[in-house]
């Protein structure tokens, strides 16, 4: 029967993407009562599951980005020697897990995962492309929340909100009091995981001597810029380039 499993030896090229999406995660925070239309708790959560896919699963992504319930990671060397299947089912079951895990849920998520095969030119424009989708959620959601506080039920809020453009639903919510462009960074433009170098002082026995050394930390950026902007495109760039150097 081995000659069955017809998809076992796909594979795909290095570098690429992997995004993993929660799978109906609307019943998570419906159960687990979380504040709408943002829960920092989740948000938290979602951050620490990027940084465990960075630094605790066996892979070395260089970036991690998310948003809501979507996590997008940026690999120069393919896992498991590019093998789809095992690329999708391992990334997909660890972030479940440690997801599980992060809030104590008793019962099981999960998440779906696909590849994206890029160039390094292509990360900057899939990013930007993810985080434009952030700031599309974060309109409707704060829209969806504006109308269910005045009465109308999620599927009659969708449905209003439908047709409407991104200028309509920044209006929308300022004429209700909220000011789209002041909420928290990270409900606008989504958080970035990255790993930097830092210095650490420390003491060797052998010597007697207190050495700097360098190690490698896992930052949690929730106060990203647009990755359209200057600084943001310096930032991408410059996590790509430090990679590039090392290799």
């Amino acid at each position: 029967m081995k000659e069955r499993e017809i998809y076992a030896d796909l594979k795909t090229l290095s570098p690429l993407m992997v995004r993993l999406d929660g799978r109906a995660f609307h019943q998570v925070t419906k159960t687990l009562s979380f504040s709408e239309p943002f829960d920092e708790i989740f948000s938290s959560a979602m951050a620490e599951v990027t940084k465990s896919l960075l630094g605790d699963a066996g892979f070395a992504p260089v970036l991690g980005f998310t948003f809501s319930d979507e996590i997008s990671l940026y690999f120069t060397e393919s896992p498991f020697l590019g093998r789809v299947e095992k690329i999708d089912s391992v990334l997909a079951s660890f972030a479940s897990s440690s997801l599980t895990i992060a809030l104590e849920l008793k019962e099981p998520v999960s998440f779906d995962a696909r590849i994206i095969p890029v160039t390094p030119d292509h990360v900057l424009p899939y990013l930007s492309w993810r985080q434009q989708e952030a700031w599309r959620n974060h309109m409707n959601g704060w829209s969806q929340k504006l109308l269910k506080d005045e009465g109308y039920t999620s599927q009659e809020a969708a449905s209003m909100l439908h047709a409407m453009k991104a200028a309509e639903l920044h209006e929308f919510c300022f004429q209700r009091g909220v000011n789209l462009a002041m909420t928290p960074a990270w409900q606008r433009r989504g958080i970035l995981v990255y790993r930097t170098v830092a210095q650490k002082d420390g003491y060797n026995p052998k010597t007697g001597k207190q050495v700097t050394a360098l190690r490698n930390i896992i930052t949690i950026d929730r106060e990203i810029p647009l990755f359209t902007n200057p600084e943001g495109k310096n930032l991408i760039n410059g996590l790509i380039r430090n990679v590039c150097d090392m290799q």
